[in-house]
């Protein structure tokens, strides 16, 4: 698991079926410190998270591809929205 914040959202019109109806955003990983840690991510949320939101993120294959399917190259997906 990983603390990152929501930087934007991404829309594609061409996408693996799997993606299909699924809220993509961009969220940039934070190290412990609160700074930037590395490149942005896509990541799947079906949590509601917005723009400047922090939010728990995991890169466990397994977890999206029981939520989105089996078959998804998809990677980065939200578990949580942390309090405060």
């Amino acid at each position: 698991m990983q603390l990152g914040r929501v930087i934007g959202t991404a829309t594609s019109t061409i996408k693996h079926p799997t993606f299909n109806g699924e809220r993509l955003l961009i969220v940039q990983l934070e190290g412990a410190d609160g700074r930037a840690d590395g490149d942005p991510v896509l990541a799947f949320d079906r949590l509601g998270a917005g723009r400047g939101d922090r939010v728990i993120l995991t890169n466990d294959g397994r977890a999206l591809q029981e939520m989105i399917g089996r078959d998804t190259p998809g990677r980065w997906s939200v578990i949580g929205l942390p309090d405060g």
